[in-house]
Order: structure tokens, then C-alpha cells, then sequence
């Protein structure tokens, strides 16, 4: 019996001495470096847009002469390009009417007159422009602003032909005060129109392009059945 408790002693003990030793043996030192830690990604803070500061000011009836009486001192350019559908037309504006030359040459330089349309043509008398059923270019007038020039009548010049003007607003405007964003060309001599509408130019070059645009197909309101484009104006040296 004795015998027996004794070989039962000496098989515990060598049972724990044989785990001790595995447990030594599959303990190892690890390498930092060899070590992959997962990082976690640098949460961003939100970036908010912000919207372009505006190079000028949103132009009203109440700002807007101030503001082309200081515009047309710093911008003395005076001859203009249209690229058209049926040709160039070269124009010289006057600097006698200097708001309203002022005006359009302010707004050649913001693109506005891109893709905007011949929208009334008589043959013989005028080719009328600057306006469109085009989104991109309505939303171009109001970014620009909504205001009206003062006619500009006593310098003199009459509708001859081939020269330009600005018609005035559609809206109930006993002075007939300007739609800056428009302007008709005339075909032959209108006098008629002197004292109303403001002369501010007169074409150099490509009144023949006029004439093609005046012979186009209209509906009863004088719009071409088919567009007719300006496709850009460029202020020339």
C-alpha cells in the first residue's frame, strides 16, 4: 500500500514539473516593431464652403449710377466684338454716354451677353438683342441686379442707320428710363426713336451681319422661329 501511494506521488509530481515546462517552453519575448497596430483613422473637422466674396456690389436702382460713374473712370475701353451665328459685329461705343457705355462694357466683362439671342429682328429696321428664355442667363441678371439706366438723349446723335441703342423697360416707365441688359441695332434711319432711347454706339463693322439676322424667319411677335445667337461679346483693343 505503502508502495502504491508512493509511485501515485511521484506521477503527480512529474505530471505538473512536464506543464510547467511546456508552459516555459511556448513563452516568447515579442518584438514591438513586428507588431501591427491598426490605427485609427483622422477623423476631419468639416470644412464649411463658403461662398465667393462678390468683386462688386448687387446693383439697384439706387446704386447703380455711383457705381458706373466710378466704374467708367477705371474702364475706358470703348470697341466691342460679337461673335454671332452669321458673323461678327464690331461696335464702337461713345464715350459721351458714358453710364451706358460704361454699362456695357461692365457687363461683356462678367460674361453676361454669352449665348443670349437676337429675340426681335425687323427686316429693314432693327435687330434687337441681349435677352433669352435661357435659366443660365436669367440667373446671370440676378446675380448682376435688377436696375434701370436714365436715358441719355441731348449728345447730339441721332437713329441713323447701323447705329445702337438701348430700348427701354417693359415695365410701366413713364421716363422710359433703359433696360441695361438689351439693345437694338438699326437697318436704316429712325428718327422717330430720337429722345426716347439712348444712343450709345454705332456699328464699325458686320452691319451686313445685321441685315442677314433682320431677314430671318419670325413668329408674329418678331422672334426668330429659329435662334439666333450671340454666341460672346469681347472688349477689343
Amino acid at each position: 500500500m505503502t508502495r502504491i501511494l508512493l509511485v501515485l506521488l511521484c506521477l503527480i509530481v512529474m505530471n505538473c514539473e512536464d506543464k510547467q515546462s511546456r508552459k516555459n517552453t511556448n513563452t516568447k519575448a515579442i518584438d514591438s516593431s513586428t507588431v501591427n497596430i491598426e490605427k485609427k483613422p483622422v477623423q476631419k473637422k468639416d470644412t464649411v464652403q463658403k461662398a465667393p466674396e462678390r468683386k462688386y456690389p448687387l446693383l439697384t436702382d439706387k446704386n447703380a449710377m455711383e457705381f458706373f460713374l466710378q466704374y467708367e473712370k477705371e474702364h475706358k475701353e470703348n470697341k466691342v466684338r460679337m461673335v454671332t451665328d452669321f458673323g461678327n459685329i464690331d461696335i464702337l461705343l461713345f464715350n459721351e454716354t458714358k453710364f451706358h457705355r460704361a454699362n456695357f462694357i461692365f457687363l461683356t466683362k462678367q460674361g453676361y451677353f454669352d449665348n443670349t439671342q437676337f429675340y426681335r429682328v425687323i427686316e429693314n429696321y432693327i435687330v434687337q438683342g441681349g435677352s433669352t428664355d435661357d435659366r443660365k442667363v436669367m440667373r446671370k441678371r440676378n446675380d448682376i441686379g435688377r436696375y434701370l439706366l436714365p436715358t441719355d438723349t441731348k449728345r447730339g446723335f441721332h437713329h441713323d442707320r447701323g447705329v445702337i441703342s438701348m430700348p427701354s423697360s417693359d415695365i410701366d416707365n413713364p421716363y422710359k428710363l433703359a433696360s441695361p441688359y438689351e439693345f437694338f441695332i438699326t437697318l436704316r434711319d429712325v428718327y422717330e426713336l430720337d429722345g426716347d432711347y439712348t444712343i450709345f454706339g454705332r456699328v464699325i463693322n458686320g452691319l451686313d451681319v445685321c441685315d442677314r439676322i433682320a431677314e430671318v424667319e419670325t413668329d408674329d411677335g418678331d422672334w426668330p422661329l429659329r435662334n439666333v445667337y450671340i454666341r460672346s461679346v469681347e472688349i477689343l483693343d
